[in-house]
């Protein structure tokens, strides 16, 4: 059982009506999920997505019409509270990086078992993030790559949070964001500052001067 009250909801959004079928048979069955609807578009899925209140929605990227990452982007600015979980066949930079940076919860590519997927969106439902192996070595890599530029002003606002023991979901609250743009925040921070956690993060930026111990 997973503790929930009701079973996750799915919404699945994708242009192939043979991808929505296997998807939807995936989890068809399961006590554990729902499929509440399914889209061809990222217009078709911004309106099912306010209609029917997914609890994560199953996203392509490259769809004609709106693509996935504009959808991404405009559930978030909209205010919903379903998680984005990405399913598409491309894991180069220009797909990933975009996708994460606009609110993408995880990142998973349509080869992935169905015990993978299935744990995802388990995560996904839990506002974890999740991403393969081999998206997780790109997105790594990339943020990892020695960088120059100071921390900018939302990111040493996102730190300040952090350093206070403000939680990624209480900071997102605090800055009016998404959970997984503070995310993103903090993994642009590490690579900056040259870290790999939170603790170290605060630590460097404290021996830097560019946070400031707060009276007590």
């Amino acid at each position: 059982m997973s503790g929930r009250p009701h079973p996750i909801r799915l919404l699945i959004v994708d242009d192939h009506p043979v991808v929505r079928d296997g998807l939807r048979g995936m989890f068809t069955g399961d006590t554990e999920f729902e499929v509440v609807g399914e889209a061809g578009d990222g217009a078709e899925a911004l309106v099912l997505a306010a209609d029917l209140a997914p609890d994560v929605v199953l996203m392509d990227l490259r769809m004609p019409g709106m693509d996935g990452v504009t959808a991404i982007r405009r559930l978030a600015r909209s205010g919903s509270a379903a998680r984005v979980l990405v399913l598409t066949t491309y894991d180069t930079d220009a797909d990933v990086l975009p996708a994460v940076e606009a609110g993408a919860t995880g990142y998973l590519l349509k080869d992935a078992p169905r015990a993978e997927l299935v744990r995802a969106v388990r995560a996904a439902a839990r506002g974890e993030s999740v991403l393969s192996p081999t998206v997780a070595g790109r997105l790594m890599g990339r943020l990892r790559a020695p960088v120059e530029e100071p921390l900018s002003q939302r990111e040493l606002e996102v730190l300040t949070l952090v350093a206070r023991g403000s939680s990624n979901r209480e900071a997102a609250a605090r800055l009016f964001i998404s959970e997984a743009t503070v995310k993103t925040h903090l993994l642009h921070v590490y690579a900056k500052l040259g870290v790999n956690d939170r603790a170290a993060a605060v630590a460097v930026a404290y021996d830097r001067g560019l946070l400031t111990p707060t009276p007590r």
